[in-house]
């Protein structure tokens, strides 16, 4: 399923979590996907941690993608401040449902 075209930097956490699954499978250079295993993304990387078993919250998301961890780069200035809120509460939800 094809999900809709959002314009880059309009998603906040009120807007539906498809920018926040758009963020991650696509927006993001490199695409989250490539690295992380992600059941609600239907992401199977290998690279970083899944985040399935890591289950973070949206700020613990917020920090990694902000600053970076270990080899995954820092996406501040790479991704809006909205797209990267949405990125996170996109994975803190979805792992929720998983808890």
């Amino acid at each position: 399923m094809a999900l809709p075209a959002i314009p880059a930097g309009s998603a906040d956490s009120r807007e539906p979590p498809d920018r926040g699954r758009q963020v991650f499978a696509r927006v993001a250079q490199p695409s989250c996907a490539l690295c992380h295993t992600f059941k609600a993304a239907g992401a199977a990387g290998k690279i970083g941690p899944s985040l399935d078993e890591l289950k973070p919250d949206a700020s613990k998301v917020r920090e990694a993608v902000t600053k970076g961890v270990g080899v995954m780069p820092a996406f501040a200035g790479k991704l809006s401040p909205e797209d990267i809120e949405a990125v996170s509460q996109y994975v803190a939800k979805s792992v929720a449902v998983l808890k």
